[in-house]
């Protein structure tokens, strides 16, 4: 009697693992990046590397395998997937494989009674709410890496910092917005990242963001920049643009902002639209770009400069 499991115990993960580490070893891993990277021994990265683990050839061919080799090769390298984010990952597509796919084919290769038996294998859901929180992250961490590697950000950024964070698809609280602990902060001319990307440690981007959605946009992203006129009318030129009040609540403010442009100025359901206030006593005037992701919002935000 053989489960499945054991299947994808003895020959998916060796021969998935070895392909990882070959792609990783390729990107410029060291041999022990690639063993913090995958969990495993340093010993065990060398068997793969000098080829003293099979690989299961049906196994290797499957271009879903290549693919998810190559997306979280990509993520690991660039630091935009986790190492929970790689591993939900690769157990979405092994919970596939089980299901009437090649690893129940190969189940059944090494059970035959299974081929005559009308059999249904329970399997994850693919798009569980742990998949979805760490697309997010990596999302925030994209649009991190571009702000920060973008020549004079850092101009853009508020007194009272800037962040860039994403939504849940459903989000409702603060804790459904994942973003920067602490805010990115001007320091000499260098936009400083203080922390990985959390959820639920934003306040002040979480809360626009929330309030946008709550009157209608579908925006998920969000990044907050410096106020300037000039700004305004450089991003209104393309996107949908409201004014909201700083003096009163943030929240109740941008809802109703939103809620009460002209359809035409936001785009009805506009996921891509600029929301921007012109400060208050004790409040500093700032401009939030919105967009379908945190990624998207901050490359709109990037070609301000």
């Amino acid at each position: 009697m053989k489960f499945i499991e054991e299947v994808v115990v003895d020959e998916f993960l060796p021969t998935v693992r070895s392909m990882l580490a070959e792609d990783l070893r390729d990107r410029g891993f060291t041999q022990r990046e690639v063993a913090d990277a995958l969990g495993i021994s340093q010993s065990a990265v060398s068997k793969y590397a000098h080829g003293d683990v099979a690989r299961h050839d049906r196994i290797v061919a499957d271009e879903r395998v290549r693919d998810l080799v190559d997306r979280v090769g990509e993520g690991l390298a660039d630091g935009d997937l986790s190492p929970v984010g790689a591993l939900v990952e690769i157990e979405v597509l092994i919970r596939r494989l089980e299901e009437g796919d090649l690893l129940a084919e190969l189940h059944e290769e090494a059970m035959p009674a299974l081929a005559d038996a009308d059999v249904e294998f329970s399997v994850h859901d693919p798009d569980s709410g742990l998949r979805e929180r760490e697309r997010v992250l990596g999302s925030v961490r994209r649009g991190l890496r571009t702000l920060t590697n973008a020549s004079g950000f850092a101009a853009l950024i508020p007194n009272v910092g800037a962040n860039v964070a994403e939504c849940l698809d459903d989000a409702r609280t603060i804790d459904d917005v994942a973003a920067v602990p602490g805010r990115l902060v001007d320091v000499k001319g260098r936009a400083m990242v203080p922390g990985e990307p959390e959820f639920g440690v934003s306040e002040h981007v979480a809360t626009v963001l929330l309030a946008a959605r709550e009157a209608g946009a579908t925006a998920r992203g969000a990044v907050n920049v410096r106020y300037d006129p000039d700004t305004v009318a450089a991003l209104a030129e393309s996107y949908p643009t409201v004014e909201f009040d700083a003096e009163r609540g943030t929240r109740a403010a941008v809802a109703d902002a939103v809620a009460g442009a002209d359809a035409s100025a936001t785009g009805g359901d506009a996921a891509t639209l600029v929301c921007y206030q012109t400060g208050a006593v004790g409040v500093e005037p700032i401009v939030y770009v919105l967009a379908p992701t945190a990624a998207d919002a901050a490359r709109i935000v990037r070609d301000l400069l």
